[in-house]
């Protein structure tokens, strides 16, 4: 059983311990909040032991009817792996005590690649994270990016993507966030961070990516044009799709344009948090001609990488040496079958 560690119960945070739970051959020994928030409360009727980076705060936990199990620091040292979803660039600084310890540790795509020196996929490079101490689970748009481009450099070979982002505001839950009435560019210049970070997992891909921000909190949406080196088929890129374990194919049939019909789809299918963990893959908008192919994919920003993180602690911990049997096993216990078998 690994024993496993999440230092910062937010967004995703939250999300990992829950998912870690649900496999058989993981535990969560901890979890870590700054404050007696929500998420604190969450966490206690989970039945996850609560630690705190200042315990000089325990009193105000305590005060709320939060028993607080130790420090950070001591939740590290039970642990045999540590998921940092703290955020970004906080996580940096936890490095020095993840190293002091001798643990291994993982972080999130808020981080730079050079935390680790290693960015991971599972559907690309999962056996070259096998036994590594230190990994950095890419962002929910890379991940997305990742999956689909991937697919397709094995099926056609891929000469170029350009992929623009259109990208939520903010979560959900977060109120401090914007725009309220604007289109941001971000940046205005190209390309933006999406396409270097793409090259952090898959680098003899040529990519050029621009991005926006959008008055929205519920996903991202990408517009991706892929030259590639075969001609493509319609037929076949769907095939693809379907029979890929983290692409979702949203079809016709469904009657959905929009990222607010395919997460009440979500909520109306059961998922917890209305989570989507696949690519949403829009099969109408795919456009195959030649070497040109073209599609839209909405991206679920609280939990595509989710799936990712314990994909990541299993090859880590180097229990299970095969990329597919480990996606298999983390879907299936989380219950988890691409969005096209539900419609």
């Amino acid at each position: 059983m690994i024993k496993v560690a999440i230092n910062g119960y937010g967004t995703i945070g939250k999300r990992v311990a829950d998912a870690v739970a649900a496999q058989k051959d993981m535990k969560v020994i901890g979890v870590s909040k700054t404050r007696p928030n929500a998420e604190a409360f969450v966490a206690k009727q989970r039945g996850y032991p609560l630690y705190i980076a200042d315990l000089s705060k325990k009193t105000a936990f305590e005060k709320v009817g939060l028993s607080v199990a130790g420090s950070v620091e001591d939740m590290c040292k039970a642990a045999d792996i540590i998921v940092d979803a703290t955020p970004g660039d906080v996580g940096a600084t936890n490095k020095p005590l993840y190293a002091k310890l001798g643990k291994k540790a993982l972080w999130q795509g808020g981080e730079d690649h050079e935390i680790a020196g290693f960015s991971f996929n599972s559907s690309c490079n999962y056996k070259d994270a096998i036994g590594r101490q230190f990994v950095r689970v890419v962002s929910c748009n890379t991940t997305g990016l990742c999956r689909i481009i991937h697919a397709i450099d094995n099926e056609y070979g891929v000469a170029h993507v350009h992929a623009i982002m259109v990208r939520r505001g903010s979560d959900p839950g977060e109120i401090k966030k914007g725009p309220i009435d604007a289109i941001v560019l971000d940046p205005v210049s190209v390309p933006s961070h999406h396409g270097p970070d793409v090259l952090s997992v898959l680098p003899h891909i040529s990519i050029v990516t621009m991005a926006m921000i959008v008055p929205t909190t519920m996903m991202h949406m990408h517009a991706i044009r892929i030259t590639t080196k075969k001609d493509v088929t319609k037929d076949r890129v769907i095939e693809l799709v379907k029979n890929h374990p983290r692409l979702g194919l949203i079809k016709k049939t469904a009657g959905i344009r929009s990222t607010a019909e395919l997460k009440e789809f979500a909520m109306d299918l059961g998922r917890q948090r209305a989570d989507l963990y696949e690519n949403c893959i829009f099969e109408d908008s795919i456009y195959a001609n030649k070497t040109d192919l073209c599609f839209f994919q909405a991206i679920h920003q609280e939990a595509d990488v989710v799936v990712e993180n314990i994909d990541a602690i299993r090859a880590m911990m180097g229990g299970q040496k095969d990329a597919a049997a480990s996606i298999k096993s983390t879907n299936d216990a989380l219950g988890f079958t691409p969005i096209q078998n539900n419609h």
